[in-house]
């Protein structure tokens, strides 16, 4: 394992400088403040504009180098907020402690956690170009939105009047060579199960089941590669084998975003002594049948059986039973891939966090789709399950998709601009992961939008990873496309 100092000495270095910097500030979303007032006092002492509007969202300034006054402004945009996901055994609070980037050969990768690549490269380019004296670019803007991760806040609070820029870069994209013109919609879903209670027998043994060693990830952008949801795979045991077992639940918890998939989760319940022995038996045989079906794509994947403190009351076998059925039930994963565009995903659903509480449980969702039919049509099998299992279906925070445009005049810049770097066309994408740019649309419709960035892998987990070399090859596409805006009309 190398040092962070040698992250600062990689290529681009003002990049890769402020990318350590960020990864030293805790910056998960909804604790952005400390990482917000680095910024803005590092910008005030370079004299450079910087604006903090209502919802805690950075503007920030910088005339045009001489010579391209008269060219389109360009805000270049990403966001302040990190995912927080961090493996079982890895002690760290994401509030207080650092991020700790590490380098494996052509990636950087983090000790445990998320790194936060996702979008601190971003962040890091527009920050370094602000602080350059050496690059050609037209009057700039840097927007640096808050909470994108957890509800998009910074983008749905972003006002008229704001920006003064005719053309906006995302900088949000995690594959290099691809460029996006296009992103899924979405909104959160939550199915609320109101719980009835007895007493727990007092003679049976309490156990939890854990499920963990699950890769996780991005909900939109990993959602097609067919990995476990521990929520959805614990569920399907206890469907199969709660009655067997004469088990009674007292918890069901997993997951902790809606946005990644759950790689871990846990149910604790009371079971006669005598079937313990049984249990055994039935989670080694789930297992095995698991690790048969999941090879490929979740070579880890481990249950485990621990006893636990013992419970003192049990849902009642009505509730029990609601809850199983509608976990497993629930759909999950790629519901439909589109027709338009070969290999995208045009709408899924993740079923994220279950978490139970004194009078009920709540089974957190996002769905995502490219056109509106096709969130609706989830939304509709979700209230069609919450209807039957007796629970409350609360939709929010919908946010629309960015609708492609193909006559885009960014677009057709950062295409040639890369074909004369690296002699080959780039991919012409769509992402079925949620970007920003939809929400922008609202206030600026008048906004040319395109969205580029490296090579990031297995984003919201802790086994993101960024590419070194892609880094720099976003770095110098970036700084080509700034030097060929073109002058205003």
């Amino acid at each position: 394992m190398t040092t962070t100092t040698e992250i600062s000495q990689l290529f681009p270095r003002p990049l890769w400088q402020w990318f350590e910097q960020i990864c030293a500030i805790p910056h998960p979303s909804g604790h952005e403040a400390a990482l917000s007032a680095f910024i803005q006092q590092w910008a005030k002492e370079r004299n450079l504009p910087v604006v903090v509007d209502h919802v805690g969202n950075l503007i920030l300034r910088k005339p045009a180098t001489p010579g391209m006054e008269n060219r389109k402004t360009v805000v270049i945009q990403a966001h302040l907020d990190m995912v927080p996901q961090k493996n079982a055994d890895k002690v760290h609070d994401f509030a207080t402690d650092p991020i700790q980037p590490w380098i494996d050969g052509d990636w950087v990768k983090a000790t445990g956690t998320t790194l936060g690549s996702d979008n601190g490269i971003g962040m890091a380019s527009a920050l370094a170009i602000l602080g350059a004296d050496d690059i050609q670019h037209g009057p700039l803007e840097v927007l640096l939105t808050v909470d994108e991760e957890a509800g998009m806040t910074g983008a749905f609070g972003l006002q008229a009047g704001m920006l003064n820029a005719d053309i906006l870069i995302n900088t949000d994209s995690e594959q290099e060579g691809e460029i996006y013109m296009g992103c899924a919609g979405g909104v959160d879903a939550e199915m609320v199960l109101p719980l009835a209670w007895q007493a727990a027998n007092q003679q049976h043994k309490t156990i939890t089941l854990s499920i963990a060693g699950l890769k996780g990830g991005h909900s939109g952008v990993n959602i097609h590669l067919g990995r476990g949801n521990a929520n959805k795979l614990l569920a399907r045991f206890l469907a199969g084998h709660a009655a067997e077992l004469q088990l009674t639940l007292s918890d069901f918890k997993g997951g902790s975003l809606r946005n990644a998939i759950p790689r871990e989760a846990q149910c604790t319940f009371t079971i006669p002594a005598e079937q313990v022995e049984l249990l055994n038996q039935r989670v080694n045989q789930y297992q095995g049948i698991l690790q048969a079906e999941l090879a490929a794509t979740e070579p880890a994947l481990r249950l485990s059986i621990n006893e636990a403190v013992s419970a003192s009351q049990v849902m009642t076998s009505g509730a029990q039973k609601q809850l199983i059925h509608l976990l497993n039930a629930c759909p999950n994963g790629v519901i439909r891939m589109s027709d338009d565009i070969v290999g995208v995903t045009e709408s899924s659903l993740n079923v994220g966090v279950v978490t139970t509480r004194p009078e009920s449980v709540s089974v957190l969702c996002l769905i995502r789709s490219l056109i509106d039919s096709g969130r609706e049509q989830i939304e509709s099998t979700l209230q069609s399950l919450s209807d039957l299992a007796g629970a409350q279906l609360t939709l929010s925070g919908c946010y629309p998709g960015w609708k492609p445009d193909t006559s885009s005049p960014v677009m057709a810049i950062v295409k040639a601009t890369y074909e004369s770097i690296y002699h080959k066309a780039p991919e012409i994408m769509v992402i079925h992961a949620g970007l920003e740019c939809g929400l922008f649309k609202k206030h600026y419709p008048h906004l040319d939008m395109v969205s580029i960035g490296p090579t990031i892998r297995f984003p919201h987990g802790p086994d993101e990873m960024v590419n070194i070399t892609t880094v720099g090859q976003y770095w110098t596409l970036l700084l080509a496309v700034l030097a060929r805006i073109p002058e205003k009309a």
